[in-house]
């Protein structure tokens, strides 16, 4: 039924998590062994009006309501590999823009030479995706056109072309996304979640490479000016579900789905926080969860700190975070940093959740 939600809550971790599954007191979070949730909160209504009801997991297996049981299979239901990367832990995705203008980084990797060496350094400090972008999405960016963000992500693609790791590429527009495939294109991540224009749905689906849906109220040039929402957290869910069923029905295959609510895109402060807190809904989506919190203006303002490059350690929180709640792949800068506190949580949580 439509006004149904499911959130996963009492996270369990490693060796504690396989045992708390065994015994029936934890059901496993997207598949796997290494997370689970103990408890769960059941949403009933729309916004301003909900009713919470807080189950365990011995309460929830015994749901029959049809809305009720699909949220479940889908939070517990195990997550197809992405571009070849398993989807059962946290996995780190770089961030190259090939840009002059990005909010964080515009203009240090501008250049094909400074941007392959970025990729490799990036690699090296263990990205499991790359990420290329050839036109920033900050608040208040102009777009650029089709030929000049082609121009500016082409030669590197190209010079990505013999790399084992994936490659991402971060556009809205069709035309890049086929001028991409022609060089190197695992995995499109698109702002616009295939709305930009009347052929994206049909070119991914053609194209047959995962997809990122991500959630973005207003366009990057105007969208910080008012956002506004009744809920949320509700609203992206439902705007995401209907996402993905687009593009189902576009031809995309549903393993092949990832999303993203869209940190900073269309959300205040107040939103970012809402979005961040109950990320673990979205598992209720039945596909992965992709969450770039790497150096948002939130957290600057949040940590009180003026340049985006120097809230490296605030993006890493939010980060790990959200890798506790099952988030699968984080979108970062700096990702020898955000590999070194993952690897902290590993060993503390048992090594491998």
């Amino acid at each position: 039924m439509p006004g149904l939600y499911l959130e996963p809550t009492g996270f369990l971790y490693g060796e504690v998590a396989r045992q708390a599954i065994a015994a029936g007191e934890a059901l496993p979070l997207a598949g796997s062994p290494r997370i689970a949730f103990s408890a769960a909160r059941l949403q009933e209504g729309g916004a301003g009006r909900i009713r919470n009801i807080f189950l365990r997991a011995a309460a929830l297996s015994q749901l029959s309501e049809p809305r009720a049981k699909d949220l479940l299979a889908r939070l517990t239901a195990p997550r197809s590999d992405i571009a070849g990367v398993p989807m059962d832990g946290p996995r780190i995705m770089g961030i190259l823009n090939v840009t002059p203008d990005s909010f964080s980084d515009g203009g240090q990797h501008f250049g094909t030479d400074a941007a392959l060496a970025h990729a490799a350094d990036l690699v090296s400090q263990g990205a499991d995706f790359i990420d290329v972008g050839g036109e920033s999405t900050r608040p208040g960016s102009d777009p650029v056109d089709v030929e000049e963000e082609v121009r500016r992500i082409l030669p590197v693609l190209e010079g990505l072309t013999a790399w084992q790791t994936p490659v991402s590429v971060d556009t809205r527009r069709p035309d890049v996304m086929r001028a991409a495939a022609g060089a190197r294109l695992d995995l499109v991540n698109d702002v616009a979640a295939l709305t930009f224009a009347s052929d994206s749905l049909s070119t991914a689906a053609e194209l047959g490479r995962p997809v990122v849906l991500m959630h973005a109220q207003g366009d990057p040039k105007t969208m910080q000016d008012a956002p506004t929402y009744s809920d949320v957290v509700l609203e992206v869910f439902d705007w995401l579900e209907a996402r993905i069923e687009a593009a189902v029905a576009a031809g995309i295959d549903r393993a092949k789905i990832v999303v993203d609510p869209g940190i900073g895109f269309g959300k205040t402060l107040d939103h970012n926080a809402a979005l961040l807190r109950s990320i673990a809904l979205f598992h209720g989506l039945g596909v992965p969860l992709l969450v770039g919190t790497s150096r948002k203006r939130s957290l600057r303002r949040v940590a009180a700190v003026e340049l985006s490059a120097d809230i490296d350690a605030a993006s890493v929180a939010a980060a790990l975070d959200a890798a506790s709640r099952g988030v699968q792949i984080l979108r970062m800068h700096n990702v020898g940093a955000t590999a070194q506190a993952l690897a902290i949580w590993r060993w503390l949580n048992g090594r491998d959740p």
